[in-house]
């Protein structure tokens, strides 16, 4: 132990963690001094052009940062063009509705949902979390109207085949019973003298009744039932009948217990939110300000330095097309970009294929009617430790007579695999099926399901990079330095893969040099 009492702190966050989570020992070093408050990136004040057009910027890809990237420039004079491989423009932010196509390699689909405003998917991102400042800022200029996200919903479902015999159990059980049974194990373990300074017998004191209230344990530190795991019955003219809670041995069973801190992860906490509509009310806030600079179902084929500059060689129309611009940022998924006729060094260029790439799958379901609100659930998620992982309830169009739930949501790439050697008909009966252990009848109440899988979508053949500190030593700054006047952007080339906010910052970064070298120029206005 040092002399100044922070080898006893690291030994209390441990602790804190132990029952607490991630965001009880982010909270706990804030209030001890030994974690800054993170301040949000700012958006670029990019210079003005001395004269409009001076200044070309070709930007491959129109998901979420080449979207900013175009607004931003096109701003400041800037002559933009925008080129997009797909029918459509927003990357993974793809929010399905009735009549869309979801562009599979090999079985693309047509989603067969009701036409209503309240019946669709987001096949892409869902969420946004309270501290991505960068995309809440635009949602808020682009006049993109938001609601509340419900991400963790205690009354939802927990099922686990290895745990009570496969039966599923409130949320709030799960929760309440797994920590309750640790802070009464945690209480009988310490002892005020195994504590190294600057604990005292009061500050023994404390952390016990914290513990006290944090497990709802009895005055002799025992764990007998918690008011948050629920009641067996609510009836408010009677005495609350508290539950049994469960053996803390069949919680140990299911390995939810690695998950049920979720909620409390840095972009999962509340507060969260969606837009209104849908998350492509972001893609047509963007749009309402440049969709004259962008071009879809424009194929890149080559993409070659020049000596001031960069050649873009494209098919559109059934026709080649070239075009030759001052600076150019790339957002297409690197493992496409390697398969592209171009001349960078391979030095550069390797970092294209060495880069895995997620295969997140979901699964859209449509239902005839929101059963799950019977149950008491009103948004969040529910786990299932099969394939499926996770059902979603949808917040918007309570009480209305039908929803769209997502149905299944994969992280890992087992699951990812499994589900995209089916057939779509296959995929949405597995779903079913597994759907039935966590509610009973579950298929009766479906009328039909869209399945997105994203490392088989067409111009994708991918989901968010797969960083590792191996491959982020050395790759990661290699890969956000400019080659010549060509960029990588992206989610793919930040620290943040997989959201909006990533991608949004990439932007900023490559806008922000490209302002640099522009100012150095002076062709700029003056200040």
């Amino acid at each position: 132990m040092s002399a100044d009492g922070l080898l006893s702190r690291r030994r209390f966050l441990h602790l804190v963690g132990a029952v607490g989570g991630s965001t009880a020992v982010y909270q706990a070093a804030l209030g001890l001094g030994l974690t800054p408050q993170v301040q949000p990136m700012r958006r670029p004040d990019l210079a003005p052009l001395a004269r409009a057009g001076s200044k070309s910027v070709v930007i491959l890809g129109a998901g979420i940062a080449g979207l900013t990237a175009a607004y931003e420039l096109s701003r400041k004079g800037y002559e933009v063009t925008v080129l997009e491989a797909s029918h459509r423009v927003g990357g993974r932010n793809l929010t399905v509705r009735g009549g869309d196509l979801v562009d599979e390699i090999g079985q693309p689909q047509i989603c067969r949902f009701d036409r209503d405003p309240d019946l669709y998917f987001n096949a892409g991102p869902a969420r946004i979390p309270g501290h991505h400042a960068s995309l809440l800022s635009y949602c808020r200029e682009f006049g993109v109207q938001l609601a509340p996200f419900v991400n963790d919903n205690r009354n939802a479902w927990v099922q686990d085949d290895s745990m009570l015999g496969g039966q599923r159990i409130r949320n709030r059980e799960y929760m309440a019973d797994a920590r309750g049974f640790m802070a009464e194990l945690m209480a009988k373990s310490l002892k005020a003298e195994q504590l190294d300074r600057p604990f005292t017998a009061t500050d023994h004191g404390r952390l016990l009744e914290f513990l006290r209230q944090f497990g709802e344990l009895d005055p002799q530190f025992r764990y007998r039932s918690a008011t948050r795991a629920g009641l067996v019955s609510y009836d408010y003219t009677q005495p609350e009948p508290h539950r049994t809670p469960i053996d803390f041995k069949e919680l140990l069973q299911s390995r939810f217990m690695y998950l049920m801190s979720f909620g409390e992860a840095d972009d999962q906490a509340a507060m969260m939110m969606e837009p209104v509509g849908g998350m492509d009310r972001i893609v047509a806030g963007f749009m309402s300000k440049i969709s004259s600079l962008v071009q879809t179902r424009a194929i890149v084929q080559s993409v070659r330095l020049q000596e001031n500059g960069v050649e873009i060689v494209y098919a559109r129309n059934d026709s080649k097309r070239t075009i030759h611009a001052d600076f150019c940022l790339n957002s297409i998924p690197t493992q496409l970009l390697a398969g592209l006729e171009h001349n960078f060094p391979a030095d550069y260029s390797g970092c294209f294929s060495a880069i895995p790439r997620g295969k997140l799958f979901k699964i859209g379901l449509q239902a005839r009617e929101r059963f799950w609100e019977r149950e008491g659930i009103y948004g969040g998620i529910s786990w299932t430790m099969q394939d499926i992982l996770q059902i979603w309830y949808p917040a918007h169009g309570i009480h209305r007579d039908k929803g769209i739930l997502l149905g299944a949501y994969t992280f890992d790439d087992a699951s990812g695999d499994r589900f995209a050697r089916l057939t779509h008909a296959q995929r949405v009966e597995l779903a079913l099926q597994q759907g039935e252990k966590v509610h009973p009848g579950y298929r009766e109440h479906i009328e039909n399901g869209i399945s997105i899988c994203w490392h088989r979508m067409n111009h994708m053949l991918g989901c968010s990079a797969q960083w590792d500190e191996s491959l982020q030593s050395q790759w990661f700054k290699r890969a956000q330095a400019p080659i010549g006047n060509h960029y990588l952007i992206g989610d793919q080339v930040s620290y943040h893969p997989g959201w909006q906010e990533g991608a949004i910052h990439s932007a900023f970064h490559a806008i922000s040099d490209i302002d640099r070298r522009v100012r150095g120029m002076a062709t700029v206005v003056a200040a």
